[in-house]
């Protein structure tokens, strides 16, 4: 039973991301916008915030207004909030703004859109791993020099001056909230050397929402594989890992189905059309789907396949999972919540990013789900309850202690 606020005063939380974002139905669909509905399911007033400009699409929860209000605490003390999560990933560049809501005596939760690598200092072998990922991996000499800046910073420019002002900005908030489990042990480890173990207790899990239009309705699951990306992004989404994949899996299984979600690239479009029949004939190239249809899709599909290189948390995974689809990705430090998604009976990790792993993870999965080893409303019933949007706001007030007659949070800072 969820926890709402039909006795005592009504509770006012609010979200807000300080960029100025579209505020149409594709932001209230995730992140901020979609908390911000997941607190009105619990009977929450509830708006999301954002600077100007606004835009056409902008939708009638969405209150923007003046960059510079966001850094006013009067401004914020005059919204009368029990709270706010505010969606700005420790940036030095949004101090501010968190530091006025927290003056203004807001319950203050500081969302971490991030996997928790965010400096040596969180484990210094995972990070030069992570910094090797982001470079390109190797794909051209030019990753080599990617990889050197991007090390070089963090152990100057970011161990001198971004960790110490990250730092100024996390102890403004009651809550730190990551995004998985293996991402809060990170901030955990940096949050004892920048603030002590007084810090680093406010470090909590707090994962991104998923709309409950992605739940599992009881249909019989199709032997398919559901692969939803931004193929443009060959750096982070890794098309060329998912077309050699799945032209081994199309060639070697006859019963097998891939429906490939997302903007339909030249690439894609020309290996597609190089496979042989069967393999044009069972390979979908789908482009992109609304909400309703991406719902449908996976409500229908077994296995969610994703080749990232690095996720901060993955939605369409999350979504999948909700919908009752087990997941199949990389066990990499730039993935870290795969480990978490799989860790359920609901999904398999290759060793490494490499077709051949990658293929052999995907055979196991599809295996499992013919042995009957594969639960598809055990894993939705399992991860609606940690992902549906309620279920978050819902997470984050029981851990705030927020609620009952009075209404009132006993979770604040003195």
């Amino acid at each position: 039973m969820l926890p709402t606020c039909d006795s005592g005063p009504r509770l006012r939380w609010f979200t807000c991301t300080p960029v100025a974002f579209g505020g149409g139905p594709d932001f209230f669909a995730r992140d901020s916008g979609l908390l911000c509905r997941g607190f009105q399911a619990l009977g929450i007033e509830s708006k999301a915030v954002m600077p100007l400009p606004g835009g056409e699409g902008d939708e009638a929860d969405l209150i923007r207004t003046e960059y510079a209000n966001l850094e006013s605490v009067a401004w914020w003390r005059s919204l009368e909030l029990d709270g706010v999560v505010l969606y700005a990933w420790g940036s030095p560049r949004f101090r501010k703004v968190a530091a006025a809501i927290h003056e203004a005596g807001i319950l203050l939760v500081l969302n971490q859109d991030n996997g928790g690598l965010i400096s040596p200092l969180c484990g210094p072998v995972d990070w030069l791993r992570e910094q090797w990922i982001l470079s390109g991996q190797g794909r051209g000499g030019v990753a080599w020099l990617r990889f050197l800046r991007l090390v070089l910073r963090g152990l100057t420019l970011g161990l001198v001056v971004t960790d110490p002002l990250r730092a100024r900005h996390l102890k403004e908030g009651d809550r730190i909230a990551c995004v998985s489990p293996t991402a809060a042990g990170h901030y955990r480890r940096w949050c004892n050397i920048w603030g002590g173990s007084e810090l680093a207790s406010r470090v909590r899990v707090l994962p991104h929402a998923v709309e409950p239009s992605f739940g599992f309705r009881g249909a019989v699951k199709m032997r398919r594989v559901a692969c939803v990306g931004r193929w443009s992004d060959g750096v982070q989404k890794r098309p060329d890992l998912l077309m050699a994949v799945v032209a081994e899996l199309v060639a070697n299984d006859e019963a097998v189905e891939v429906v490939i979600v997302g903007d339909r690239t030249r690439d894609l479009e020309l290996w597609h059309a190089g496979l042989d029949e069967g393999g044009r004939r069972r390979v979908r190239l789908a482009g992109r789907l609304d909400r309703g249809g991406l719902a449908d899709l996976l409500a229908a599909s077994q296995v969610f396949f994703s080749p990232s290189a690095f996720e901060s948390f993955g939605i369409a995974a999350a979504e999948a999972l909700c919908c009752g689809c087990s997941v199949v990705a990389a066990k990499s430090v730039s993935m870290a919540s795969f480990e978490w998604f799989t860790g359920e009976a609901s999904g398999s990790l290759a060793g490494a990013r490499d077709p051949l792993l990658l293929l052999r993870a995907l055979r196991a999965e599809l295996a499992a789900w013919e042995r009957g080893e594969r639960d598809p409303a055990a894993i939705a019933s399992c991860w609606i309850e940690r992902l549906h949007a309620d279920r978050v706001a819902a997470a984050l007030l029981s851990d705030l202690e927020v609620g009952g007659e009075s209404g009132t949070a006993s979770g604040a800072r003195d």
